[in-house]
């Protein structure tokens, strides 16, 4: 029978909440990594006798959180599963405004969360999956602030910026260690991806922000006064399609709204 293994952060709301409902069946072994549980995700995967892990963890605390998950996945026996994903969703938006505004703490945290993280499970799951038979996909949300620049959210920007371009540059080791081996189809493949607006409660704090520090607010309150934000469940299902895709990887950097 066909196994799938999912790695995902962020699942206790939003887009990770809505990505993990979605994931689970019955074929499926999931890890899921975030500060808090989700409120019902345990009792879905026991409806469809999925196999799950919540592990309440803070992303911040990267390097254990990172080395617990290698040690996990170097559990399971190298040709138990056909497919193996990790998704790195989880990301936090600092004090809304210019960067000096926020405490040293503040601003280490969410570039840890937001892109030590990312770099630090892709690693430790290259390393753990490298011998699997799987095939293996990273898929990394990104952010429209990591392609634009946007008085007001440096960190957040900068730390999506990061995963675009660390995205982009594994893509290009794992071709060349694909070939080295002579073997193209055991490339992991990887994409940094912008689900587009989405109407979670990031959107709330960036609209309600104060206005002095972020001048690009009435955007953001415009989009949700139009309607123009989609529901977590719908952008969910949209780059869950797109992680399954034929091609994925083709392109390292995607934006959602754009294929």
């Amino acid at each position: 029978m066909s196994q799938r293994l999912v790695i995902l952060t962020g699942t206790s709301r939003g887009l990770g909440a809505a990505m993990a409902e979605q994931l689970l069946n019955a074929d499926t072994v999931m890890l899921c990594l975030s500060r808090r549980h989700h409120p019902t995700l345990s009792a879905r995967a026991a409806a469809v006798n999925a196999q799950l892990e919540e592990w309440q963890r803070d992303l911040a605390d990267s390097i254990n959180v990172a080395d617990e998950v290698e040690s996990w996945l170097n559990t399971f026996d190298a040709h138990r599963f056909d497919q193996a994903l990790l998704i790195n969703n989880a990301g936090i938006i600092s004090t809304v405004g210019p960067s000096d505004g926020c405490t040293s703490t503040e601003l280490s945290g969410a570039l840890r969360v937001g892109l030590e993280a990312t770099i630090l499970l892709t690693s430790a799951f290259l390393r753990a999956t490298g011998g699997w038979r799987a095939d293996r996909r990273v898929l990394n949300i990104s952010s429209g602030l990591g392609r634009r620049a946007m008085a007001g959210s440096a960190i957040y920007g900068a730390a999506k910026a990061g995963m675009d371009h660390y995205s982009r540059v594994v893509a290009l080791d794992e071709a060349h260690r694909a070939d080295t081996a002579g073997d193209r189809s055991r490339a992991t493949r990887i994409v940094s991806l912008a689900p587009g607006v989405i109407d979670t409660d990031m959107q709330v704090q960036l609209r309600t922000s104060a206005s002095a520090g972020f001048p690009s607010k009435a955007h953001f309150e415009q989009l949700h006064a139009q309607g123009q934000l989609v529901s977590a469940e719908e952008t969910a299902r949209r780059v869950l399609a797109y992680l399954a895709r034929d091609d994925f990887g083709s392109n390292p950097v995607a934006d959602i709204r754009l294929v």
